[in-house]
């Protein structure tokens, strides 16, 4: 363990691995400590949609499809109601999760950056990190450690001014997709999502706003069509449960302390947008720390969240009212260029206007349905 960096990342998973790629990338010394051993898994769905590649290319990573699987969008599927859109940028990927940590701490490997596994940190400083036996100096101090982030605490960011809690579980199948999209079923108040990871494998999660409607058997009995889909194949991970939550903090730096991924607040898992959320910021992070410009790094990290929450409210508004959702999914069906737009929109960079104009084109629709 050194006794001084620039920058001390605590919190080893894909959000703290790639900010310190992004800072070691900017000739910035870095330190990442985690309490735990890699490969870091998490309960998601395991997708990652053509933005998120683009900024992973940014950090060097280039995924290869080889060891996952390329899908071409997203389908909506409830009854006989189905819509469906592909990705104007190309293909996204599907990869496991515990996979795509491992190529970020090869990256990281190579960038020079210094990782310390089983390594628990116990507090913070202006002028540094606490571990258990001994005191590392540090300039910068990113709290990459998740949802219930301690660094946030520490560092007195806790207050969020959005908050929405729901719950996820999730399983793999191994069975060949059937599908080149990632397909999102509802029911009821309920969704599952199904994304191909490999020729030979899916992932499946399914979000409720109680921890009873998120289970996944109790899914199947309100959508036939997945449970034929899924049948006599074999569960191939163990079942993981999460909490998915869509919240923004007040601020997301203080002093020297800075805020990325999960820490730094989110939006719900049903957007997919957590992990390039979580590139972005870790890149815009990297370069105000170079700059010594924090305040640039909250306005891009606001900026980041706009569409996600935007599209993340949109879909839970979707997700509890039926009657709605049915209208927005004929009225979808009726106009595919409509999904398309906002597809395009939600999976990449097209501009607010095209967004608006999509949703305009929507409503005109819906009230016609």
């Amino acid at each position: 363990m050194p006794s001084k960096t620039d920058v001390f990342v605590i919190g080893g998973g894909p959000a703290g691995l790639a900010a310190a790629i992004a800072a070691q990338q900017r000739g910035l010394s870095v330190t990442v400590a985690d309490g735990t051993l890699p490969p870091i898994d998490k309960a998601c769905g395991e997708g990652m949609m053509p933005v998120t590649l683009a900024a992973l290319s940014e950090l060097g990573v280039n995924a290869r499809p080889e060891h996952g699987f390329l899908f071409r969008g997203i389908r909506f599927l409830e009854n006989d109601e189905e819509v469906c859109g592909e990705f104007p940028q190309g293909p996204g990927l599907g990869i496991r999760r515990t996979i795509l940590h491992e190529w970020l701490i090869h990256r990281a490997i190579q960038c020079g950056v210094r990782m310390f596994w089983q390594t628990p940190v116990t507090g913070i400083t202006p002028a540094g990190v606490h571990l258990q036996r001994e005191f590392v100096q540090a300039r910068w101090i990113v709290g990459a450690d998740g949802s219930g982030s301690r660094v946030r605490a520490w560092a007195g960011l806790d207050r969020a001014r959005v908050q929405e809690q729901r719950f996820a579980v999730r399983r793999h199948y191994r069975l060949p997709p059937w599908s080149e999209y990632v397909e999102i079923y509802w029911a009821e108040k309920r969704q599952a999502y199904v994304t191909p990871i490999s020729r030979e494998e899916v992932c499946l999660v399914v979000m409720a706003d109680t921890v009873e409607d998120a289970e996944v058997e109790g899914f199947f009995k309100r959508c036939p069509e997945l449970a034929e889909h899924l049948a006599g194949a074999d569960i191939s991970s163990r079942e993981r449960g999460a909490v998915t939550l869509m919240h923004a903090l007040h601020s997301v730096h203080a002093g020297n302390v800075a805020l990325v991924g999960d820490a730094s607040g989110g939006v719900d898992a049903i957007t997919g947008e957590g992990l390039r959320l979580a590139f972005r910021q870790a890149i815009e992070l990297a370069e105000a720390m170079r700059v010594n410009d924090m305040p640039s790094y909250a306005r891009a990290h606001r900026n980041l969240a706009r569409k996600p929450v935007l599209m993340g409210s949109l879909l839970l508004n979707l997700g509890r009212n039926a009657h709605l959702r049915q209208r927005a999914f004929r009225a979808l069906a009726e106009q595919p260029p409509v999904f398309a737009s906002m597809l395009a929109v939600h999976s990449g960079d097209a501009a607010w206007k095209n967004l608006l104009a999509a949703g305009a084109q929507l409503g005109w629709r819906f009230l016609t349905t």
